[in-house]
């Protein structure tokens, strides 16, 4: 199911707490158009300046942080927006997809194939995507349901990593 698309907060909004500015990937998420493209567009064109920064298991620590923090920061923004899976909340698609890069060959062909492909589930939202967003209406149900798009983008990376020579 798509998020439901209602008119972007306004920047006084975004500022008015920082859960808001969090939420709403530092503004990204305020576009009129695919709110949550745009917030997956800054987290690749992101990706490349917090990487060099921290090891592995730190990075992988931080995402971590990212997503627990998200979910805290998607609920509120949610509830003050009054509608929990709100279209300018874009902090779902940027730490999930963060994630994705970690994990995804080296290369634009490969990151670009990774931001199609987790564009795809993202909107389609296969099993168990599905569930977290029409059953799970908190913060971590909206943080979850990119997690799991993110689980079909590296996989189905890895299997074409192995089959592509």
């Amino acid at each position: 199911m798509v998020k439901i698309s209602l008119k972007p907060p306004s920047l006084s909004f975004l500022f008015s707490h920082p859960a808001h500015l969090v939420a709403c990937g530092f503004g990204s998420g305020l576009s009129p158009f695919a709110p949550g493209t745009a917030g997956t567009l800054f987290a690749w064109l992101t990706f490349p300046v917090l990487r060099p920064w921290m090891r592995d298991f730190e990075l992988l620590g931080f995402l971590l942080v990212c997503f627990v923090g998200g979910v805290l920061a998607a609920h509120r923004t949610g509830a003050d927006l009054g509608v929990i899976d709100h279209g300018s909340i874009v902090w779902d698609e940027i730490v999930p997809f963060w994630l994705v890069l970690f994990f995804c060959p080296a290369g634009w062909l490969w990151q670009t194939t990774a931001f199609l492909l987790f564009r795809v589930f993202d909107i389609v939202k296969p099993q168990p995507a599905r569930y977290f967003d029409e059953k799970v209406k908190n913060g971590f149900g909206v943080m979850t349901d990119d997690l799991v798009a993110g689980g079909y983008t590296v996989l189905s990376l890895s299997v074409l990593h192995r089959l592509l020579p």
